[in-house]
């Protein structure tokens, strides 16, 4: 402490970049990074799995509201995506294990994680995490793959292949789709970036080991080190998504790269 405050904090911003991040305050007083690499794949795992099911339910069932739009398929999707988007995970959660994990009521799943599950499978522990935290982005890529197919079947190109009598699952599926896919790409990449720095409810709820519980718990006890490792690796990863999202998109459509020359 006898140094002048820039020196300091140009070596503590160094030894930070290499992942060093000093020691817990509480507990064994263990690395932090040690903390970090043991919780940060169960948040990687979650998020991969509901960003995921999150796809494949947005671009399926967006696409089918598309090709029915304004009738009883699509009102149908509106309405549930409108629940998905607004529902926020601390009420979605309860909903669920309330159901699922309740004697009085199915009572299929554990309503939290146990450190010694015993026959019980890993896949059944995430079962309910996974489905809180992919309920939002399905909503939210239903509504924007709707969108963007709605706009892609008015343009001409569409037309002029339905007049061609270009069957209508090619048409859907390879002319429309690979043209509307772009935005609804962007947001995955957003939406998977949320779930890993946004999962502190649903990991806190149901006691998974992630980075989420990691910094709730580190705030709580006032381990300055730890949230520091925490906050700044979620940043981090925040921004090596959009920046993967954006290379990646000149690869989807070459038009893109061909603007950029």
């Amino acid at each position: 402490l006898n140094r002048p405050w820039p020196v300091r904090y140009a070596e503590s911003t160094a030894k930070q970049l290499r992942g060093d991040f000093g020691l817990s305050y509480y507990g064994t007083k263990e690395p932090v990074s040690t903390m970090v690499a043991r919780n940060l794949p169960m948040t990687l795992l979650i998020a991969s799995l509901a960003i995921s099911i999150a796809a494949v339910i947005g671009i399926l069932v967006g696409t089918l509201a598309a090709v029915y739009q304004s009738r009883p398929p699509d009102r149908l999707v509106l309405t549930l995506s409108t629940l998905g988007v607004t529902l926020p995970n601390f009420v979605v959660a309860p909903f669920l294990v309330y159901f699922f994990a309740n004697r009085d009521m199915l009572d299929y799943l554990p309503s939290a994680w146990a450190v010694d599950r015993g026959d019980v499978p890993l896949y059944f522990y995430l079962i309910l995490p996974v489905l809180v935290l992919c309920a939002r982005p399905a909503a939210l890529l239903t509504r924007l793959t709707r969108a963007s197919m709605i706009e892609t079947f008015s343009q001409e190109f569409i037309r002029t292949a339905t007049a061609k009598g270009v069957p209508r699952g090619r048409l859907i599926f390879r002319h429309a789709l690979r043209n509307a896919i772009l935005p609804v790409v962007t947001a995955i990449g957003t939406s998977f970036g949320f779930l890993l720095t946004g999962s502190f409810v649903v990991e806190t709820f149901f006691r998974l080991p992630g980075l989420g519980f990691l910094t709730i718990d580190s705030i709580r006890k006032g381990d300055i080190p730890t949230v520091q490792a925490c906050v700044l690796l979620t940043g981090g990863l925040f921004l090596m998504l959009n920046l993967l999202v954006d290379l990646l998109l000149p690869i989807l459509d070459p038009r893109i790269r061909e603007s950029q020359v």
